[in-house]
């Protein structure tokens, strides 16, 4: 899987300072985006759904998922924020000095791969080692009184893999996505969901859930295989001259700099699923479980609202670097407010219909209807919390475009995960795995918070007051179609219509809402798909009118005007 979605002239433009895509190259890549990180995302829920229905919400999936928080923790520091938010800054320097170079001369994105990739390769697999090793010892930190112990350390040591094999899909997706390629990155989830539901089919019945850890093992290096021949090729198109030693140095330092408060912020960010899964070991059997699947299922609106940051992030880091402030803060407002649109409408159809979506989802085999309704109450009050994710990963993306260490971002992060702590330590005794998701919501609003009333200050100098104004339209808008929505599901028993109606009333109260609010682009949204959703009625070709002819004008073309017309000669009958 190693196509591209560039067009001729913007790939002669993709390594310049200047690169400006325009709207429809970016909409192409954002819809083909959309579409593999939708087919990843379904086979997401496939798993899931496996999961749920072969090992239940027992123990033995308590204990997996246990192990499952070493590639949740590596996916978010190595291929979703921290390795993103290094490496495309550095790779966009790089272009952008291998464009003012031309085509003779040492290669700045060479030198950066020669002195960035075999230490990120080296220390990843060492840390993959380690945590191997140090199984034992990190499951009772991570769940203590967790019933089943061994599974864990068993899965765990599985799962470590994923520390080396999500290190190098991340740096092939940031190096990918900085050149204008994102068709192999989009891909990576469902390389990475097809290696988890092949081991479960095929291992599931003699390795009970020790084969969906094998799975996430096999799915981490797919993830990096379906990559690799397309970075390849791109490294092969100017390999010519020796290395940029001095350039790749620099480069060097610039990340080494830049390493520190991205890991900080990442790691914070991932905290939260180490507070919750400490807070809900002592809980009852299946709490994790429940939780887990509440979450997956409320967060992937979130996903869908940041396919557009991570496909304009490129172009916000390469205005950065060649000086454009006004361009870079332009697009990161209008993804803003874009993301938060969508999370918006997930989140309110979420609460909606949730008892529907987890029914229709999960309820089968081991997953009853008491888990359903266990995950149906949580998954509404994560549900509260998605607009701060995506603002977190939106606004990260901003802050981390520099070229410059920031401290501020992990920071707020820091404040949020603490927050998150103290209030989850407070309410799980009080309302269980709900007072734990509550918890999650109310740390994660606070970091959105802090980092929106930051960003005047930074490299991209955002209106804040404009995008609260924006967001607090939407979110009004998303209150009422939460209310229609909710009505709506609870006329049939029926799942999935119940479902359906809830999305649709969600969808139509939410466009007529934004237009009576006068909220940020739901209107221009409306506009467009609406022109696409109907038939186009070119109009006809207008003929052009035949010269009109006088009756007495000469019709023998040949012939000039001041002398006789020939008269044609008849044959005698």
């Amino acid at each position: 899987m190693t196509g591209s979605t560039a067009p001729p002239a913007e790939e002669a433009r993709s390594g310049g300072p200047a690169w400006a895509p325009s709207n429809r190259f970016l909409a192409r890549a954002a819809l083909l985006t959309a579409a593999l990180t939708a087919a990843g995302a379904l086979l997401g829920l496939l798993r899931d759904q496996l999961l749920a229905r072969t090992f239940g919400a027992g123990p033995d999936t308590d204990a997996f998922l246990v192990a499952w928080t070493v590639p949740e923790f590596a996916s978010t520091l190595l291929i979703e924020d921290a390795m993103a938010l290094v490496l495309v800054p550095a790779f966009s320097r790089a272009l952008a000095r291998r464009a003012e170079a031309g085509a003779t001369g040492p290669d700045p994105v060479s030198g950066l791969v020669r002195s960035t990739l075999p230490g990120t390769a080296l220390g990843t697999a060492a840390a993959a080692a380690l945590v191997a090793a140090a199984a034992p010892l990190l499951v009772p930190l991570l769940a203590p009184g967790l019933p089943e112990q061994r599974l864990a350390v068993d899965c765990t040591r599985l799962t470590a893999t994923c520390v080396l094999s999500f290190a190098l899909a991340g740096y092939f997706s940031a190096a990918l996505r900085a050149h204008g390629r994102y068709l192999a990155p989009a891909a990576i989830y469902v390389a990475y969901n097809t290696g988890i539901v092949t081991a479960v089919v095929l291992l599931g019945p003699a390795w009970g859930v020790r084969a969906a850890a094998t799975g996430v093992a096999a799915g981490g290096a797919l993830m990096a295989l379906v990559q690799a021949p397309s970075l390849v090729r791109r490294l092969r198109k100017r390999a010519t001259g020796a290395p940029d030693r001095d350039g790749s140095a620099a480069a060097t330092g610039v990340v080494l700099a830049l390493v520190a408060p991205v890991i900080v912020f990442a790691v914070g960010r991932q905290s939260q699923v180490l507070v919750e899964r400490f807070l809900a070991a002592p809980l009852p059997a299946g709490a994790i479980s429940h939780l887990n699947y509440a979450q997956k299922v409320a967060q992937l609106p979130m996903v869908l609202s940041l396919m557009l940051c991570t496909v304009s992030f490129p172009v916000i880091a390469r205005a950065v670097a060649a000086g454009d402030r006004e361009a870079a803060r332009h697009r990161a407002e209008r993804d803003l407010l874009l993301a938060g649109a969508v999370v918006l409408v997930g989140a309110a159809t979420v609460v909606a219909a949730a008892p529907q979506i987890v029914g229709l989802l999960f309820q089968r085999g081991a997953f009853d209807a008491a888990d359903t309704a266990a995950t149906a109450s949580v998954m509404r009050v994560y549900a509260l919390g998605l607009l701060g994710h995506a603002l977190v990963s939106a606004l990260g993306r901003c802050y981390f475009s520099a070229s410059r260490p920031l401290w501020f971002p992990a920071a707020a992060m820091g404040l949020g995960v603490a927050a998150n702590a103290a209030l989850g330590a407070l309410w799980a005794g009080r309302w269980g795995t709900s007072g734990i998701a509550l918890a999650n919501a109310a740390g994660i609003t606070l970091t959105a918070a802090l980092l929106l009333a930051g960003t005047g200050r930074q490299q991209v100098p955002l209106s804040a007051r404009a995008v609260v104004v924006g967001l607090a339209r939407l979110a009004a808008a998303a209150a009422a179609a939460t209310v229609a929505g909710r009505l709506c599901a609870s006329w049939t028993a029926d799942p999935l219509l119940g479902a359906a109606l809830a999305g649709t009333a969600v969808l139509v109260v939410f466009v007529l809402a934004a237009h009576a609010l006068r909220a940020p682009c739901v209107p221009h949204l409306a506009r467009v798909a609406t022109r696409r959703a109907l038939p186009r009625h070119r109009p006809l070709p207008r003929r052009r009118p035949l010269p009109r002819r006088h009756r007495h004008a000469p019709t023998h073309p040949a012939v000039p005007l001041d002398r006789d017309v020939p008269l044609r000669r008849h044959r005698q009958g």
